[in-house]
């Protein structure tokens, strides 16, 4: 009885935890890029003198990271990385995150940057586009400016720094970027290549997604239903033990 209760307890409380990632989720199905977060749940044993408690834990927590459907938006900013792999950025502490979130803007210190306002890196640093220049980004990530007056040939500004480490090697940060677990900067890997003019969506099934949270809705329901059927035990035990004494 004892464990019943802790782990229904703790069940009940990670099912709720469980639903915030699905909300969460279910908030970024139209967002360029995203990676569904994932979650699995493992029981522990409480080490103590009985021995009978149990808890359910969060096991650490992972990311989808198949690709998500590729759409063509014929605006020369927009890039999706065709296959495996990730367009690194900077981070504020002045290191490199990496990020499927193709739709890029130029910033007004005419530097290229994500739509959450990263700065785009090449392997020689973030790339500065030139004024009354339009932008071209080829299929190997080269950044060209395209004078927009004049018949002058294109300028190769930079190429996108793009990587492909290892999936297990990539955690997700609080900000939605992907890092190197062992901290670091990745490779640039020639391989992975760019589908221009496109961009990525996000990998989130919304019908899965919902069809999950009614589970876990259930699954709650079922947890608090065991804490009602211990408590019930132990008031039934209580009145046998006074009724023998």
């Amino acid at each position: 009885m004892d464990k019943l209760i802790y782990t229904a307890m703790t069940g009940a409380k990670h099912d709720l935890l469980r639903q915030d990632v699905l909300a969460h989720n279910l908030a970024n199905a139209n967002t360029p890029g995203f990676r569904a977060q994932t979650v699995a749940f493992r029981s522990v044993p409480l080490l103590d003198a009985s021995g009978t408690r149990t808890f359910a834990i969060e096991s650490t927590p992972g990311a989808d990271l198949s690709p998500g459907p590729i759409q063509s938006t014929g605006r020369p900013l927009d890039i999706a990385v065709n296959g495996a792999g990730w367009i690194a950025v900077d981070t504020p502490s002045g290191g490199e995150a990496y990020t499927r979130n193709g739709s890029l803007q130029i910033g007004p210190d005419g530097m290229l940057r994500t739509h959450a306002g990263r700065l785009v890196l090449s392997e020689g640093g973030p790339i500065g586009v030139p004024p009354d220049h339009a932008i071209a980004i080829g299929r190997d990530g080269t950044v060209s400016a395209v004078p927009e007056t004049g018949a002058r040939a294109p300028v190769a500004l930079g190429r996108i720094k793009l990587v492909n480490p290892p999936q297990a090697s990539l955690a997700r940060g609080d900000d939605g970027l992907f890092r190197l677990r062992a901290g670091g900067v990745a490779e640039t890997d020639e391989r992975v290549a760019l589908a221009p003019a496109c961009i990525e969506g996000s990998n989130v099934n919304p019908v899965a997604a919902m069809v999950a949270m009614i589970a876990l809705a259930r699954q709650f329901d079922m947890q608090m239903k065991l804490l009602q059927d211990a408590d019930a035990n132990a008031r039934t035990a209580a009145q046998l033990l006074s009724v023998n004494a």
